[in-house]
């Protein structure tokens, strides 16, 4: 595998399709999934592990996992929304488990109906059944710092609180942090500070990457936000797909097909392959065909003799 600059972490599967209301057959699923690996994707969230009653769009998550896990070379994702998520998602192996914190507290009892205390005790626990598996079977726990740059709910959220919390996830257990705007709220600048911020309290490789909305159109500014200072790690969704259902008006991430562009076309390698890229499209495309995809690359095409810098 060509060694690349930036990783995009795809989140269609789970953050893409617990917010439009078709629910993705299985089997469809599996084959977006290895599409997407197959453009080279990286990194796949596969989905969450939450009761079906609440996002049944998620129910055959485990599934998922098992499918995935069988792709060399993929890293697998899931959300865990509490300890008995976390469980269910040792069980099948998943690489790398993200607990959402919402800095606002209003927000984090409306997503996940539990208190900050309530969450830091969730991942205390989820760190000692991690540390309870052989050593190579411990998939590494983020803790998303969610409602970051504002929330819908309580506004503006103080800066000073996101350090809190962040320094309260890595104590509970946390091996990293990632910052996610949910709300579609940040700005370039709040996205420079807040990731030096967090390094200078915890180091750099606490922090290393972020997971961005275009709900205001500043999506792609704040991923250059991002680069400039300095983060690895890219969110994106296929067809810019999804938000989050318990922030009103917080929809649309970033497009995985525009950001792929972006970075390339600077000349950073994704080790993403074009071609296949738009064909993992088309199969998102054919089993959700009344749900809108968004992205500007895939419309307009390449430029000519554009040469992406993984090819070369």
């Amino acid at each position: 595998m060509k060694s690349i600059d930036i990783e995009i972490s795809e989140v269609g599967p789970r953050d893409g399709l617990q917010s439009i209301a078709p629910i993705m057959p299985t089997a469809a699923k599996k084959a977006w999934i290895s599409a997407l690996a197959a453009a080279g994707i990286p990194e796949i969230e596969v989905g969450s592990f939450v009761p079906a009653s609440v996002l049944p769009q998620l129910a055959d998550t485990a599934e998922l996992v098992t499918h995935a896990r069988q792709i060399d070379g993929l890293a697998v994702a899931v959300l865990v929304p509490n300890l008995r998520g976390a469980l269910d998602a040792l069980t099948v192996g998943a690489h790398k488990l993200t607990i959402p914190l919402s800095v606002s507290e209003t927000h984090s009892l409306k997503n996940l109906r539990r208190t900050h205390e309530q969450v830091l005790a969730d991942v205390a626990a989820i760190r000692t059944a991690i540390d309870a598996l052989p050593r190579q079977q411990r998939p590494r726990l983020e803790g998303s710092l969610s409602t970051a740059f504002g929330c819908t709910l309580e506004g503006a959220v103080p800066e000073r609180k996101v350090y809190e919390m962040a320094q309260k996830l890595v104590a509970a257990g946390c091996d990293e942090v990632g910052l996610s705007d949910t709300t579609g709220f940040a700005s370039p600048a709040q996205v420079r500070n807040y990731s030096r911020g967090i390094w200078a309290l915890l180091g750099r490789e606490r922090l290393n990457g972020i997971h961005l909305h275009n709900t205001r159109g500043q999506g792609l500014a704040n991923v250059m936000a991002a680069l400039e200072a300095g983060l690895t790690t890219i969110d994106a969704s296929m067809g810019g797909i999804g938000g989050c259902p318990f922030a009103p008006g917080a929809s649309g991430n970033i497009v995985t097909e525009d950001l792929v562009f972006l970075l390339e076309s600077q000349g950073l390698r994704t080790g993403i392959n074009f071609e296949l890229l738009f064909a993992a499209r088309r199969v998102l495309a054919a089993a959700l065909p009344g749900v809108e995809l968004y992205g500007f690359t895939p419309q307009a095409g390449l430029p000519k003799d554009f040469v992406a810098a993984t090819a070369q």
